[in-house]
């Protein structure tokens, strides 16, 4: 893991590609096997900084981190910030995750289960979050002290969360966003980072990228990208605060683009699920997601002109697209979806299957098909369509393949979304 690490931050530091350092057989072998995707570093600026060289000297108090959210990732999320807030003097040892409180069929309290095992028994079996975790049902409470905020709870719940904490958290909290999903109000599209902010009034990042929770739990390597919008250095900090040798984490400047990445791929997964399904095979798959690939960044870039396209090649980007329709709960889904027919419905299977955690692809595709119904655009994403038309029963599983190979009858070209 430690040379897998170094190898990660060498590749994407600058000073590692020096004249001195690269012989010409080395050059040949990076120019052969196409390296340079991977060679950007860490912040846009080209430092080639790494999370074991940031400065804490001007760190005048020590931040304090709740979260807010304990479901599967939240839970994750955790146990990594818990780790480096032990060993970073800029953070208090004391994490705070706020648990939406259940009653577990031993009759007992989750969160006192939590506190007394240092372990989400529900969510994250077997997986010890780390001794300086407190659970805390009273949202308010969670939050009291904090001036780092961390988001993970399904999309659906965000604004009702927002609304009660208005006045409650600090004036000078920052905020970061793992939610995969987007609110559609009568005015448009709303990213969760937005929603925070407006509702909040305070700087919200986000974080995205090829994540499956329990992998990441049991320390298998993995990479996520925070998005950030002008602050560098607090992009700086929750990089800091998120790193640790098998979680390797970079920033890009480019919020609308890592979060729509995070929330649009898992519309995809639907898809991918019901190819699997109906054992369409694997050339099958390998063109719906490249198909998907092509309507997440177009869509991306009607809605926010900002967005970068080299955001798409970030962890958040194909990385976590792969990921998700390779092993996430929404394929899974999908796939027991189209096997059933569609005849069983996804709130059902949703109930039997995941043991309380919720889908986000579902209820995206429906976000994403007003979006497109608003505006027009409806023919110009015919796979986002589709999967929305075969989630509410509207069309068979198999049209997934008759509907989203037809190409749209228009180009997208405003701006730099070029379609084709």
């Amino acid at each position: 893991m430690r040379l897998l690490s170094s190898l990660y931050y060498s590749l994407r530091s600058p000073s590692s590609l020096s004249p001195k350092s690269i012989n010409r057989s080395s050059l040949s072998f990076f120019h052969s096997t196409s390296l340079s995707l991977f060679m950007a570093p860490a912040f846009e600026d080209k430092t080639g900084a790494s999370p074991e060289n940031f400065s804490t000297d001007d760190v005048s108090h020590k931040s304090k981190v709740t979260v807010v959210g304990s479901g599967n990732w939240g839970s994750v999320a955790a146990k990594l910030i818990a780790s480096n807030a032990l060993k970073l003097n800029s953070f208090h040892d004391e994490v705070r995750m706020w648990v939406f409180e259940e009653t577990l069929s031993s009759g007992e309290k989750l969160t006192d289960v939590i506190n007394q095992t240092n372990e989400n028994v529900k969510y994250l079996p077997g997986i010890k979050l780390g001794r300086n975790v407190v659970a805390d049902p009273d949202l308010e409470n969670a939050v009291r002290d904090a001036n780092m905020l961390v988001f993970v709870t399904p999309h659906q719940f965000m604004e009702g969360i927002c609304k009660s904490l208005v006045g409650k958290v600090r004036g000078d909290v920052e905020a970061i966003s793992l939610i995969k999903g987007m609110e559609v109000k009568k005015e448009g599209p709303c990213m969760i980072s937005t929603l925070i902010s407006e509702q909040l009034g305070i700087n919200c990042c986000v974080l995205m990228g090829a994540n499956i929770a329990n992998e990441i739990a049991v320390e298998k390597f993995s990479e996520a990208t925070v998005g950030y919008r002008d602050n560098r250095e607090i992009a700086e900090k929750w990089v800091q605060l998120f790193s640790t040798p098998y979680f390797m984490v970079t920033a890009v400047q480019d919020v609308e683009g890592v979060e729509l990445c995070g929330t649009l791929k898992n519309v995809v997964a639907i898809a991918a699920g019901f190819v699997d399904g109906l054992e369409m095979g694997n050339n099958t798959k390998a063109a719906i997601m490249r198909i998907g690939l092509r309507e997440m960044r177009a869509f991306s870039k009607l809605l926010f002109s900002s967005v970068k396209d080299s955001t798409f090649f970030e962890s958040c980007g194909v990385a976590d697209l792969i990921t998700t329709c390779l092993g996430g709960r929404n394929r899974k889904v999908a796939e027991a979806f189209a096997k059933n027919g569609g005849k069983r419905s996804f709130d059902d299977l949703e109930a039997e299957m995941l043991q309380g955690q919720k889908l986000q692809g579902v209820s995206t595709a429906r976000e994403v098909d007003e979006v497109l119904s608003h505006r027009g655009w409806l023919e110009l994403f015919p796979l986002f369509a589709t999967v929305h038309e075969i989630c509410i029963g509207r069309l068979p599983p198999s049209a997934i393949v008759e509907h989203s190979e037809r190409k749209p009858r228009l180009s997208l070209v405003e701006g730099s979304a070029q379609y084709y």
